[in-house]
């Protein structure tokens, strides 16, 4: 007996019905992407694995897909080095390439690579999947779609600004209200480990922080003595991660805070012309929020960080993120070139929705009229008049086989096809044929060679 079927944990299947709720979150991104003036690119599934190594701090390493060379992947390895167990050393041997981690790394090395090739500033848009050794549960995949947004070429505020409005846009039209856009920044962390001390340690500081929603204060503080910040630091910096209030009222504590750290001060300075500017432009209803234990443990961060929060009555955590990297094209040979961007998580936006009942009532008709099969004469003239519609961009089709009228009509009201035609062998003798409007339930007749008149009378149906 055959093993029943399955796929890998962490990825997924998408019926007919799921695709078209996907491509229409696909369709509204896409369109505010070009509406911001930025250009499609794309790169491979999988890159060379040095590109990637290194790039999203010790535990993204972890979560990366390497790909095992082809053919025998275990002659370079001595049997001293296999015993030893050694992964690292191994990895480096058997793996020279490894499935993208996210796009922005990715997009670094294209830059670096097409330099000559691009006009700065660069605005560019990526919508494809990524992958991740995670650990898969409501909302984490293995295998997930990002949907990215950057601006390389600029050190410009007013980038930051525009990412902002670009998050409101798509937001508002996929009528996902009360989602939150959490800011903090990275100079303000730096800052932070500047004044309590820590300097050296930012990076541990940082990944330990970034838990803080997701295993609390007692095991985030576990984690940094672990990491060997002190307790002494931990307990000056503690105010600061349950600061309530007021954006304004929050900065205010942070400039008093960090007011003997010139890189924290620039970073409130920078965080602060971000929220005063936009408050000024009324760019967004969307609320924004400063979030001071914010810091997306991904290293290559240099200033603002963006994390979009779902609406608080669906347990889903972030639905977007982003933030500034002023060298992470340096790691690829090109100094001085200066990014931010943003990324829509097009997987949990879809289960937000669904959860919200937000997609569209007619989102799963994909088709608009259906022919039923009398036979091969009338299907034949079916055909004829198929052609005709489709023509016009008329999405129509005919049952294959002449089965009992009942089923047929079954299969189209399973397809939610919104008109039936009858073409019969009287309808033929006639030159005519026969509508059925499935909601209403009525039938009109139409000459064959007045086929627009019938698409005039569907016209307001369909759109």
């Amino acid at each position: 007996m055959a093993n029943k079927p399955s796929i890998p944990k962490g990825t997924r299947d998408f019926s007919p019905s799921e695709i078209a709720k996907r491509n229409y979150i696909f369709s509204i991104i896409r369109k505010h992407f070009e509406t911001f003036g930025f250009q499609p690119i794309e790169t491979p599934s999988f890159e060379n694995l040095d590109t990637l190594m290194g790039k999203y701090g010790e535990e993204g390493d972890r979560l990366i897909f390497k790909i095992l060379n082809s053919g025998d992947f275990l002659k370079k390895v001595d049997e001293d080095l296999y015993s030893s167990k050694d992964a690292a050393k191994l990895t480096s041997l058997i793996s020279e390439k490894a499935l993208r981690y996210d796009l922005t790394v990715p997009f670094a090395r294209y830059v670096v690579m097409h330099q000559n090739d691009i006009s700065f500033p660069f605005k560019r848009y990526q919508i494809q999947p990524v992958w991740r050794a995670d650990r898969p549960q409501k909302g984490r995949f293995r295998e997930f779609y990002q949907c990215d947004a950057d601006i390389v070429g600029s050190n410009s505020l007013l980038q930051e600004i525009e990412l902002i409005q670009l998050y409101n846009a798509v937001f508002n039209e996929l009528k996902l209200s009360g989602v939150t856009i959490n800011l903090n920044h990275r100079k303000i962390l730096s800052g932070i480990a500047e004044v309590i001390g820590e300097k050296d340690k930012l990076i541990p500081f940082t990944v330990a922080l970034d838990k803080l929603d997701k295993i609390g204060p007692e095991k985030v503080m576990t984690e940094m003595l672990a990491k060997g910040i002190s307790q002494v630091a931990i307990d000056k910096a503690a105010p600061l991660f349950s600061m309530t209030g007021s954006n304004e009222a929050q900065l205010e504590l942070l400039r008093d805070f960090l007011k003997t750290s010139k890189e924290g001060s620039k970073g409130v300075s920078e965080l602060a012309f971000i929220l005063d500017s936009v408050a000024e432009l009324g760019a967004t209803d969307i609320a924004l929020k400063l979030q001071v234990t914010l810091a997306r443990g991904l290293n290559y961060y240099t200033g603002t960080i963006f994390e979009v929060a779902a609406p608080l009555e669906v347990q889903m955590g972030s639905v977007g993120g982003g933030g500034r990297y002023d060298k992470l094209t340096d790691i690829f040979g090109l100094k001085d070139v200066s990014g931010v961007g943003i990324s829509f998580g097009l997987d949990r936006i879809f289960l937000v929705m669904e959860e919200m009942q937000l997609f569209p009532t007619d989102i799963n008709r994909d088709l608009d009229v259906f022919f039923l099969n009398f036979g091969p004469t009338e299907a034949f003239e079916a055909m004829k008049l198929l052609r005709e519609l489709r023509i016009r961009g008329i999405r129509a089709d005919l049952y294959p086989d002449m089965a009992k009228v009942q089923k047929q009509m079954k299969y189209a009201n399973q397809r939610k096809v919104p008109f039936v035609v009858l073409l019969g062998e009287q309808e033929i003798k006639e030159g005519v044929f026969v509508v059925k409007n499935m909601d209403q339930g009525d039938q009109t007749t139409f000459q064959i060679n007045k086929i627009d008149d019938f698409l005039t009378s569907i016209q307001a149906v369909l759109n």
